[in-house]
């Protein structure tokens, strides 16, 4: 029987793309390979001696990228963000790369797969794992976690003001029977929550929670980010794309300390050029979301949030 694989669109696609201030002969990553489109665009727009490296860790997204194999211009990576700056240095590329692109969070093909567990709308085994041939699945956590641990997850990456009803109630009912399916999970929370959001299943900011938690989401992003600062050549561009506040926040965060230098106190008698010194970005622009046409086409881009800087020299 033929399956078919979860179709990808990718998100601000033109906008990102166009932000890397593409040359035909440049160096650029795509960290977040997905199911190409961003790739795609990019070799679109690159001549025989341009170069593409892109990263993913799904083994489901290394398998989509064998489709572009014959294309000398591109190489794969099959590792996640965290190791950008090793794998820089493997590639002799530091510091000569001409522009970056992130794309944050999980994909298409990820949450539509019942099989991986990403999502509470399909029942499937409750895994969550972007490399599923990598660490403990959201089960091996969600049975062993204890309460406090759970509190702390559904608190800081999902924000759940119910995090503790709901961490005790999982640590009640995983005694009787541990839990291994997402509808299970979906079902448990939904129950005990005390208030239903219009639109929003209860389960949403635990599974986002539980999720960023088992794929160490943002200690990957935060690295990755730090690491790109040496990758990149002097004018080379960063592009990141988020879905969520955590995400935009820490992007802001970090585009926003490279640009202003050392904070010091008010008062200390130090001159404007030494305390930005160490400025290692400009900012190119404000938050850039989706088009309302980008967002009637593809809901699932609405909440996305596009920011860009420069690698000063």
């Amino acid at each position: 029987m033929m399956t078919t694989t979860p179709e990808h669109v990718p998100v601000l696609l033109n906008e990102s793309v166009d932000a890397l201030n593409i040359r035909a002969d440049g160096t650029y990553i795509d960290m977040t390979f997905g199911r190409g489109g961003h790739s795609r665009a990019i070799l679109a727009r690159l001549g025989e001696q341009g170069r593409l490296y892109a990263f993913d860790r799904d083994p489901r997204a290394a398998q989509a990228a064998k489709a572009l194999a014959d294309s000398p211009q591109f190489h794969f990576i099959h590792a996640p963000f965290s190791t950008l700056a090793a794998a820089a240095q493997r590639e002799h590329i530091s510091g000569q790369v001409d522009g970056i692109l992130f794309d944050l969070g999980v994909s298409s093909p990820q949450l539509d797969d019942a099989e991986r567990g990403f999502s509470f709308m399909r029942d499937g085994p409750l895994d969550m794992r972007m490399n599923p041939e990598v660490g403990p699945s959201a089960a091996d956590w969600v049975n062993s976690a204890s309460i406090d641990d759970m509190v702390y997850v559904f608190k800081h990456y999902g924000e759940e003001r119910y995090a503790r009803r709901i961490a005790r109630a999982i640590e009640h009912d995983r005694k009787q029977t541990p839990f291994v399916s997402t509808a299970q999970l979906a079902g448990l929370i939904a129950r005990v929550s005390p208030v239903k959001e219009k639109h929003k299943h209860p389960a949403t900011r635990v599974f986002q929670a539980i999720r960023i938690h088992v794929n160490q989401e943002l200690e990957e992003a935060e690295t990755a980010l730090h690491a790109a600062i040496s990758v990149l050549a002097p004018g080379g561009r960063l592009a990141v794309i988020s879905f969520h506040s955590l995400e935009d926040r820490l992007v802001k965060r970090f585009i926003k300390q490279q640009s202003e230098g050392a904070q010091l106190p008010a008062g200390l008698p130090v001159m404007e050029s030494e305390r930005l010194k160490d400025c290692t970005l400009k900012p190119l622009s404000r938050a850039i979301k989706p088009s309302a046409d980008e967002v009637q086409a593809n809901p699932r881009a609405r909440s996305s949030v596009l920011r860009i800087a420069e690698r000063l020299t």
